[in-house]
C-alpha cells in the first residue's frame, strides 16, 4: 500500500517529468519518449492524485483544465499599456522610422533584432514565484480579457517556470497561435460538422481562446511564442534566449 510519504515523493517527481516532457515535446519540437509513455506518466500522475487529493495543487499538469465553461471573461489592466505593431512595405519608411529613433537617443550605431511576425493573438502571461497567476489579451491595449483557463490549457505555457530561482515577478508576452496543419485539420472537422470553417489561422487562434470552455482549447491545440519579458534594460535577442 502507498503512503501519504512515498505518494508525495513520487507526486513531485512525476510532476517535474511532465513538465520536462512537455516542454520538450510542444515548445522545443524534441520528444524524448512516445505519446504512450508521456501518457502512463500523465496517467500514473492522475491516480496517485485521485488517491490522495489532498496533495493536488493548482500548478499540477492534471489541473490545466477545468470541467465547467466560464460564464464571462473578467477584464484586466495591464500595467504597461500593449501596443500593436506597426507595418511598412517602403524602405523609406524604415529610414524615417530610424530618423526618429535618432531624435530620441542620438546618432549612434543601433543593432536591430529580426524576427518572423507570426499573426496571432497577443497575450501577456503574468507569472508571480515562478508560478502562472494570470492570462491576458491584448484587447484594447489598456485592458484585456483574463483568460487564464484557456492559457492553461495550452500545453505550451508553463505552468511552472523551469530553473532553480525564478525571479519574483515576470511578465512574458507573445502570440498564441494555431500551426497552418492543426489550422486545417480544424477546418476539415468542422466542415464534417457542417459548421462554417475559419477564415484563417489567426481567426481560429482569436475564436478558440474567446471560447469560455477550456476543454475546447485543449481539443483544438495552440502554441505559445514567447516575444518579451520585464526586463527593461536588457537586449532583445537575450531576453529570447532566456524566454526558451
Amino acid at each position: 500500500m502507498t503512503t501519504r510519504a512515498d505518494a508525495e515523493r513520487r507526486i513531485a517527481r512525476l510532476r517535474e517529468e511532465v513538465r520536462r516532457h512537455e516542454h520538450l515535446y510542444y515548445v522545443l519540437a524534441r520528444p524524448e519518449i512516445s505519446d504512450q509513455a508521456y501518457d502512463a506518466l500523465e496517467r500514473e500522475l492522475r491516480e496517485l492524485e485521485a488517491q490522495f487529493p489532498e496533495l493536488v495543487t493548482p500548478d499540477s499538469p492534471t489541473q490545466r483544465v477545468g470541467e465547467k465553461p466560464a460564464e464571462e471573461f473578467p477584464s484586466f489592466a495591464h500595467r504597461v499599456p500593449m501596443q500593436s505593431l506597426d507595418n511598412t512595405y517602403s524602405e523609406a519608411e524604415i529610414g524615417e522610422f530610424q530618423e526618429r529613433i535618432f531624435r530620441l537617443v542620438g546618432r549612434r550605431e543601433i543593432v536591430y533584432t529580426a524576427e518572423l511576425k507570426i499573426d496571432g493573438v497577443s497575450i501577456a502571461l503574468h507569472y508571480e514565484q515562478g508560478r502562472l497567476l494570470r492570462a491576458v489579451t491584448r484587447g484594447d491595449g489598456v485592458r484585456g480579457d483574463d483568460v487564464t483557463p484557456n492559457a492553461r490549457a495550452i500545453r505550451a505555457i508553463p505552468l511552472v517556470l523551469r530553473g532553480e530561482r525564478p525571479p519574483a515577478a515576470l511578465e512574458a508576452r507573445g502570440e498564441v497561435y494555431l500551426p497552418r496543419a492543426r489550422f486545417e485539420a480544424i477546418n476539415r472537422e468542422r466542415e464534417e460538422a457542417e459548421e462554417e470553417p475559419f477564415a484563417n489561422p489567426r481567426n481560429a487562434a482569436a475564436g478558440t481562446m474567446k471560447n469560455l470552455d477550456p476543454r475546447v482549447v485543449e481539443r483544438r491545440g495552440g502554441v505559445r511564442r514567447g516575444r518579451g519579458r520585464s526586463l527593461r534594460d536588457a537586449e532583445q535577442g537575450k531576453l529570447f534566449d532566456n524566454l526558451k
